[in-house]
C-alpha cells in the first residue's frame, strides 16, 4: 500500500510540467513546500487538484474522513485507516462511496515508497518515473478521492488497484500499487457528469504505461513520525538490486 509520498519540485516547476496535460495554479492559501517525505500516519498535507475546482491545487490531509465522521475526525482516524482507498471496492465502503460519486481528485506525487519482502523483513524501495531533463523525475498524479470537512478545510485517499508485473516484483507481498492516472484520464476522472460505470472503466484502462524505476532506501521511512525535506532518506543503498 502507499503510505509515504515524495514531492521534490518547487511550485512553479510543478505547475510548469503539469501543463500541457492539465493547467493548474497553486492555491494562493497553499503551505506547500518541498519535501522528500512524507508519512501518511502523521497526516500531513498531500496537495490535490479535486473536482470541485480543477484548475487550482490544493492542500489536503492525508487520510479521508467521511460525513458521518466529521463531529469526531481523530478517533475516527484512530480506529480506521483511509490513507489508501482499494479501488475495487471504492462504491461499496462506506468511508469512500459518497467521494467516489462527486468527490474525485487528482494528487501529485514524483515518488513514492513500497515494502519489497526479503526473507521475511520489509525492505523500503523508492518508486519513480526517470526523466531525462531533471534529476527528480516526472510528476505524476494518483487517482483519489477527497472530502472536506466543517471548516473547509480538505482530506484526502489515494486509490490501489493490483500490481502490475514491475509493481508485483517490488510489493512481493501485498501485490498492489497506486493507481497513477495516465495524463489521457485526468479531465474525466473530475468529470461531475460520468456514471459510476465509467469511473470503474477509467480505474480498469487508467494506469500509465509510462515507465517505472525504483531503489531501495533508508530504513527510516517505515518510522511513523517521520517527515522530512531532506534528500538523504531516498538515496540508493544498494546499486546492485535496483528494478
Amino acid at each position: 500500500m502507499c503510505y509515504s509520498n515524495a514531492l521534490r519540485k518547487q511550485r512553479e516547476n510543478i505547475e510548469k510540467e503539469l501543463r500541457d496535460q492539465i493547467k493548474v495554479k497553486f492555491h494562493p492559501k497553499s503551505t506547500y513546500t518541498p519535501y522528500y517525505h512524507l508519512n501518511g500516519f502523521t497526516h500531513g498535507n498531500l496537495q490535490i487538484i479535486p473536482m470541485k475546482d480543477p484548475t487550482t491545487i490544493y492542500d489536503a490531509s492525508w487520510g479521508i474522513i467521511p460525513d458521518w465522521a466529521m463531529d469526531d475526525p481523530a478517533n475516527f482516524q484512530k480506529k480506521s485507516n483511509t490513507l489508501n482507498a482499494r479501488s475495487e471496492s471504492i462504491f461499496e465502503k462506506a468511508s469512500f462511496k459518497d467521494s467516489a460519486e462527486d468527490k474525485r481528485c487528482l494528487i501529485l506525487s514524483d515518488g513514492f515508497f513500497e515494502p519489497h519482502h526479503i526473507n521475511g523483513k520489509a525492505h523500503p524501495y523508492f518508486c519513480y518515473q526517470p526523466s531525462t531533463s531533471n534529476l527528480e523525475g516526472n510528476v505524476f498524479v494518483f487517482a483519489g478521492l477527497y472530502n472536506e470537512t466543517h471548516h473547509n478545510t480538505l482530506n484526502a485517499t489515494i486509490l490501489t488497484t493490483q500490481a502490475n508485473d514491475f509493481f508485483m516484483e517490488i510489493h512481493n507481498k501485498g501485490k498492489r500499487m497506486p493507481l497513477v492516472l495516465d495524463p489521457h484520464y485526468f479531465e474525466d476522472w473530475l468529470d461531475p457528469g460520468i456514471s459510476s460505470q465509467e469511473v470503474n472503466e477509467i480505474i480498469a484502462m487508467g494506469m500509465t504505461s509510462k515507465p517505472f524505476e525504483a531503489h531501495p532506501v533508508s530504513h527510516d521511512v517505515y518510522k511513523r513520525n517521520v517527515d522530512t525535506n531532506q534528500p538523504y532518506i531516498v538515496q540508493p543503498i544498494q546499486k546492485d538490486t535496483l528494478f
